[in-house]
């Protein structure tokens, strides 16, 4: 607006800079909340001052009425009667006391002497025979009389319970603690009217009405009385504090004995008053029990020994028990609130559902003397109760770990400040962060009854008891069996994970330990999972002979071990596991001998029949009765088979028959690849890993000595197996965007099909992945005849993954010269299957024989002292890693154990009789020993002899000075295989690994088993398939199949042995091996040429043949044969030519 106008009176008559009407309400409005505010803030002050005043002048009334009380107490040292005490001594001292101590949360010394004086007088009176003198006789009267008593002994309780928490407890607080004393005895008394002298019969009606009223009060929330009765335990050391006066021991253990008492009055009440009474108030007892006792951390530790029975007394934790199997849902989503905000608030903090699930554990089996390793429950005690809460408990503990079972605190330090005050639901762990983890393993000793066998033995007691209670009442068994077992299965699935979660050095192997040796458990888990996964097929031991046919497959191992099994010594130990399988031995022998299917019939089974209907969709599909089942059955059995021998899994046959082992196999098999392919949420992570671990110790063992139509592990695939290359390529997508650090992200995630369960797909397509041929480029190296190793090692050692270009070899002779020839492949194929005979070679020091029949190749562990020892280990590995590469066969086979560190994979004690059988047979002698095994003098060490000298290794720290037992001989067993199979030849392994993986992937490496390692190495077969090299062979230079000299050369080649056609197959192509997919793959093509040469009419009709050895070309894979016109000629000639070490020489 332009200046001169700014002031200018509108038309209207008002100002150009009027308020618009919406800004004139504003302003009216925020004046009249101006107003209501000033006129509240008076109101407030005013309120303000009137409390005050009230205050003051009730303050003032009170310390009146505390000097004239006590005059009067003093002035009257009298007997008083009953109404004397209501109306005289508690009135007055129920109304200054509640106002002096109450509002200020703490005792004076002046109240403390008030309330000795008043609490005196107060068990004096309930001494007292007389009923008029006797103050709880009150409850004998009038209506009126009868309230006065109720609301006075129930401020007298608070008053106890106030004095109870407040009171100093330490040495400079001894006096005080008499106070105490005198309180609990009072509040006891009041609750207890049997302790009342003057009631009689006539009058208990009344008395156990009133006292009923004032324990109901007890037992309700707004009373506070768990709450201080919690406050006051939470300051009792777990351990009782050394040097403490006698006078002040017997004391406190008067007030905690007293204060357990009153927290207990609820339910002895109620056991005693019958049924119909006093349930709700008694569910609300059991819970406030719960919540605020049962959660105090080392709540048993906490408290004299001696009171542990009343604790676990059927009366109170039985009922406990049922009363919270009422409320579960509420008591559990109260839990898990009260857990989610103490893990936000202080995430070093235990949950206070974990000392909740310890400390009923504890009560529920420890013994008298207090001792945790105790698993037998406690007399009287509601298993079918305490089982289900306890998995309520262990859920929502679980819940707090997180969705994949880990500890959401995991990698911080657990803590807890016993000695300061905490909130009444406050949890904590330990006293300080210096001592964390030592007692963090204490929380665990809490839960070792779990590990006891007599544990799990009386819950399965409970299951047949309840089943035979059903069965002789003629109603359906199967039900309530599968339900009970479930619940046992529930409660052991929670414990393995809970252990695997707080403990990560040992995990759940205590657990694991009792459950795989309780007899029969395992096998009634597997008669549940077979039933429902298997429905309609029959359980006997049918198709029995495959694994019998098979063990007559394995002659030499298969003998040794019979000849062994069949000594006395090993008897005992079979016959227990006879035991967890259900069977005898007698009838798993009658099983053997009475399969009537073939070997042939069950090989050659559809592999539809392995694949399992109920399994096709992965745990997707599966109920969670169904995924608690399967994931205690294969913890527990992949527990189980990292201990069991060859001799007890496949000729004895326990735990399981062979049958059943194909079911159990095809059973995971289907799991885990249903699974991996769908994705692996982390709900069922749990399950997959220890489903995993279970199939990859029965696939490896299966490797080892077949038990398995190959069908099996392909039939999962059959249906929907995607192609190789697509799996690989999913595979390297979910392993790129799954971030390495992050540790929530479940271990499955970054795994796929192909790397889980490589062996469903044919052997053919995983092993097209990496043979490629020679890369691009070329290196020349000139290699001495006599000097093969080191001209190779000098050379190519240290080109690392570059030795992946083509090689092209020029050899000098012995004799100085160069050889003839221009290497295009063939030389290079000489060259790596001549230097890897040389130092193969026993003879070279780098490599040695296995003591097993096969004279596998394994590392010398003298290699170490040779000069350039592990160098040269390294190099092998490339000029194996180079044969593989390019598809070239060797001569050579790796040890079972060898092949398993170079694929990453750790080997089991079952491993070692492919390696030394003579010290497995001598580790079962010991294993199946039946007496001490002390008497064997054996220690914790092993000896090791290298150059003619012996070394002494401990197995253990400390392990010359540890004598083997009985108790330790398992630990001793597997500390040897340990040591022979994975310690001993580490160093050789990653020296030949790091070779090996300069120029093939180990990830395509992990794809095969060690059998199948070997096979792409040597080719698997001896000898070669004539029928295949003649059917894929080339002819040139004239020759055809139907030449005379050709017919003449296959029938010299089928009479040869067979060591003969693989000398003349490495004549020809350099390579002693056929092509692993047959003759079809060998590029060039095998070929003969023809060579013409023409011998006079008359010397032929004279015996005379052709005079020319046959050559050969071996990059080019072609036989120069020579029109031999004799089949005599053509043998001697063949024969003297592939066994010269000669090629182009020859022409």
């Amino acid at each position: 607006m332009d200046e001169p106008r700014k002031h200018q009176v509108s038309l209207r008559g008002a100002s150009a800079k009027e308020i618009s009407r919406d800004a004139l309400l504003a302003k009216v409005s925020q004046e009249r909340e101006l107003r209501n505010f000033t006129r509240r803030a008076t109101s407030a002050a005013l309120f303000l001052q009137r409390v005050w005043r009230r205050h003051r002048a009730v303050k003032v009334v009170s310390m009146q009425l505390q000097q004239q009380w006590l005059a009067e107490m003093n002035q009257n040292a009298i007997c008083w009667n009953k109404m004397q005490i209501s109306r005289i001594v508690l009135r007055p001292f129920i109304f200054f006391m509640t106002f002096l101590s109450t509002r200020y949360q703490r005792i004076e010394t002046r109240e403390e002497d008030c309330v000795k004086l008043c609490f005196r007088v107060l068990l004096e009176s309930i001494n007292s025979t007389d009923p008029n003198e006797n103050f709880c006789s009150l409850v004998t009267g009038t209506t009126e009389e009868r309230k006065i008593w109720i609301y006075q002994s129930k401020k007298l309780i608070l008053l106890c319970l106030l004095i109870l928490v407040e009171v100093d407890y330490t040495d400079r607080g001894l006096q005080d603690v008499g106070v105490v004393s005198l309180g609990m005895r009072l509040a006891v008394l009041l609750t207890d009217w049997k302790g009342w002298k003057s009631i009689t019969e006539r009058d208990t009606q009344y008395a156990d009405a009133a006292v009923k009223n004032l324990i109901w009060f007890i037992a309700n929330k707004e009373s506070g009385t768990y709450n201080s009765i919690r406050r006051y335990i939470w300051k009792l050391d777990p351990v009782p504090t050394q040097g403490a006066s006698s006078c002040r021991t017997d004391d406190r253990f008067l007030i905690t004995a007293s204060a357990l008492t009153l927290a207990l009055r609820p339910f002895h009440f109620r056991d005693t008053a019958g049924t119909g009474s006093g349930v709700l108030e008694l569910q609300h007892a059991a819970e406030n029990y719960f919540f605020f006792l049962l959660t105090i951390p080392w709540f048993s530790e906490r408290l004299p020994m001696v009171l542990l029975p009343a604790l676990k007394h059927k009366s109170v934790l039985s009922s406990c028990l049922r009363s919270l199997l009422i409320s579960k849902d509420r008591i559990s989503k109260e839990i898990s609130e009260m857990d989610r905000l103490e893990i936000h608030l202080q995430s070093k903090k235990m949950p206070q559902v974990a000392w909740a699930l310890a400390n009923i554990i504890f009560l529920a089996t420890s013994s008298d003397d207090g001792a945790v390793s105790s698993g037998k429950f406690a007399p009287g005690l509601d298993l079918v109760a305490y089982v289900r809460f306890v998995i309520i408990l262990a859920e929502n503990l679980l819940a707090c770990f997180g969705k994949d079972g880990q500890v959401r605190f995991r990698n911080q330090e657990i803590q807890v400040d016993v000695d300061n005050q905490v909130d009444p639901i406050g949890m904590g762990l330990l006293e300080s962060e210096t001592t964390c983890e030592s007692l963090k393993m204490s929380y665990t000793d809490l839960l070792k009854p779990v590990c006891q066998q007599s544990h799990l033995l009386g819950l399965l007691n409970l299951e047949k008891d309840i089943s035979g209670r059903m069965t002789d009442t003629h109603q359906s068994s199967e039900a309530p069996m599968s339900f009970e077992l479930l619940d046992v299965a529930y409660y052991y699935s929670c414990m393995i994970r809970i252990f695997s979660a707080l403990n990560p050095v040992l995990g759940s192997l205590p657990v694991l330990n009792m459950l795989s040796f309780t007899p029969g458990f395992l096998s009634k888990l597997w008669e549940v999972l077979e039933r429902s996964l298997f429905p309609g097929r029959s359980h006997d031991a049918k198709d029995n002979s495959f694994g019998n046919d098979i063990s007559k497959s394995k002659d030499d191992v298969s003998q040794r071990k019979q000849k062994w099994c069949a000594k006395d010594r090993g008897n005992k130990w079979v016959n227990v596991l006879h035991k967890f399988s259900g069977n005898s031995p007698t009838e798993s022998s009658k099983m053997n001998s009475t399969g009537k299917s073939s070997f042939d019939r069950i090989r050659d089974q559809s592999s539809s029949v392995w694949d399992v209907e109920a399994l096709r969709r992965g745990p997707v599909g599966l109920s969670k009765d169904m995924h608690c089942l399967l994931h205690l059955f294969c913890a527990i059995y992949s527990h189980l088979l990292l201990v069991l021998d060859d001799i007890e899994f496949y000729e004895k046959q326990v735990p399981f028959t062979l049958e059943q082992q194909r079911k159990i196999s095809s059973m995971l098999n289907t799991l885990v690849y249903n699974a991996v392919s769908g994705g692996v949420s982390p709900h069922n992570r749990t399950l997959m890993d220890s489903a995993i671990q279970c199939l990859h110790l029965l696939y490896e063992r299966d490797c080892r000595h077949q038990f398995c139509p190959p069908a099996l592990w392909l039939s999962p695939g059959e249906r929907n197996r995607l192609p190789i290359a697509v799996a690989a390529r999913t595979h390297e997508v979910l392993s790129a965007t799954v971030i390495p650090d992050d540790a929530s992200a479940p271990s499955s995630m970054a795994a796929s099909v192909i790397t889980l369960t490589p062996h469903v797909f044919p052997f053919e397509e995983r092993m097209a992945g990496e043979v490629v041929g020679p890369g691009p480029g070329s290196v020349e190296i000139i290699i001495r005849r006599g000097h093969i190793v080191e001209d190779g090692f000098q050379q190519l050692n240290a080109l690392g993954s570059r030795l992946k270009s083509s090689i092209h070899v020029s050899f000098i002779s012995e004799s100085g010269l160069p050889e003839a020839g221009l290497d295009y492949g063939g030389l290079s194929k000489e060259f790596l299957t001549d230097i890897a005979k040389a130092v193969f070679s026993p003879e070279y020091g780098l490599f040695s024989q296995s003591s097993s029949s096969d004279r596998l190749l394994i590392p010398n562990t003298a290699a170490r002292f040779l000069e350039n020892g592990i160098q040269m280990i390294e190099f092998l590995g490339r000029v194996v890693g180079k044969a593989l590469y390019e598809g070239i066969l060797l001569d050579y086979s790796f040890s079972h154990v060898f092949v398993q560190k170079l694929l990453g994979r750790y080997s089991f004690l079952d491993e070692l009789s492919t390696l030394d059988p003579e010290l497995y047979r001598n580790l079962m002698y010991v294993k199946h020993y039946d007496g001490d095994v002390k008497e064997l003098s054996l220690d914790f060490t092993a000896t090791e002899e290298s150059l003619g000298k012996r070394h002494l290794v401990e197995l253990k720290p400390g392990g010359k000075d540890i004598c083997v037992t009985s108790e330790n001989k398992l630990q001793y067993i597997h500390a040897v295989a340990d040591y022979k199979l994975n310690r001993q030849i580490l160093p050789f392994s990653n020296a030949f690994c790091r070779g090996l993986t300069d120029l093939v992937s180990p990830s395509w490496l992990r794809l095969f088993n060690a059998s199948e390692f070997n096979q792409l190495l040597s080719g698997g077969n001896h000898d070669i398939d004539i029928g295949d090299l003649r059917k894929n062979t080339r002819y040139t230079g004239g020759y055809t199949e139907g030449s005379r000299t050709v017919k003449l050369f296959w029938e010299v080649v089928a009479g040869f042995e067979a060591i003969e056609r693989c000398m003349l197959l490495k004549f020809v192509t350099s390579c002693s091996r056929g092509p692993l997919l047959g003759f079809k793959h060998l590029q060039p093509a095998f070929t003969i040429h023809k060579v013409v040469c023409d011998v006079p009419f008359l010397a032929t009709l004279g015996g005379q043949d052709v005079d020319r050895l046959p050559s050969a070309s071996t990059c080019y894979n072609t036989l120069k044969l020579p029109t031999y016109k004799r089949l005599g000629t053509l043998r001697e000639k063949l024969l003297y030519a592939i066994n010269s070490n000669a090629g182009f020489e020859l022409s």
